[in-house]
């Protein structure tokens, strides 16, 4: 299984990285790190290629990630929805219609608990877990929330994205440019 028939969700860092994103075959994207002042013009070259954009809302410089931000972004960008650790813009994004994605950071299993409980309160439509290179706790994400998993953080080779998705990744978001290549 696959996202909208990608096994790659292209991470984009900057306006050279969306350009790259821009000519190739992918219809998703995930922007990283970025400035206010870039997202909306970010957005809007994306929209007039039928290209969309999940923006990572806690690496946006200049804005802060809660759910005021994720208000102003759903309402006057719209992108395609939004990536967050933080719960109250994963409850912003799903209110507003949006792809909601709760970002997840593997560090220990007290983290990985209590972001589980948070996931089961706000049911976002997609985690994206970090790093993504521990296939084991890819299948248990999974399992537990029973909500897709992308993975993320890490991925390095066609090997790392293979494993994670027969771990049950949906898709892996990479800024890896030879990964991009290798799966579209």
């Amino acid at each position: 299984m696959t996202f909208q028939h990608q096994t790659i969700l292209p991470s984009i860092k900057n306006g050279k990285g969306l350009d790259r994103f821009l000519e190739s075959t992918y219809e998703f994207g995930v922007v990283l790190d970025s400035q206010i002042a870039q997202i909306p013009s970010f957005v809007k070259a994306a929209n007039r290629v039928n290209k969309k954009l999940f923006i990572h809302v806690d690496l946006i410089q200049g804005l802060k990630n809660d759910e005021h931000a994720a208000e102003f972004l759903c309402q006057l960008v719209k992108p395609a929805g939004l990536i967050s650790t933080r719960a109250a813009v994963i409850a912003k994004a799903k209110q507003k219609g949006i792809y909601a994605i709760q970002r997840l950071f593997l560090l220990d299993s007290n983290a990985v608990e209590k972001t589980c409980e948070v996931i089961k309160k706000v049911q976002p439509d997609f985690i994206e877990v970090l790093p993504g290179i521990i296939p084991s706790m890819i299948r248990e994400i999974k399992e537990t929330t029973g909500i897709p998993v992308f993975a993320g953080g890490l991925i390095r080779t066609v090997n790392d994205v293979n494993e994670a998705i027969e771990a049950g990744a949906i898709a892996v978001t990479t800024s890896k440019v030879e990964l991009w290549d290798h799966y579209s």
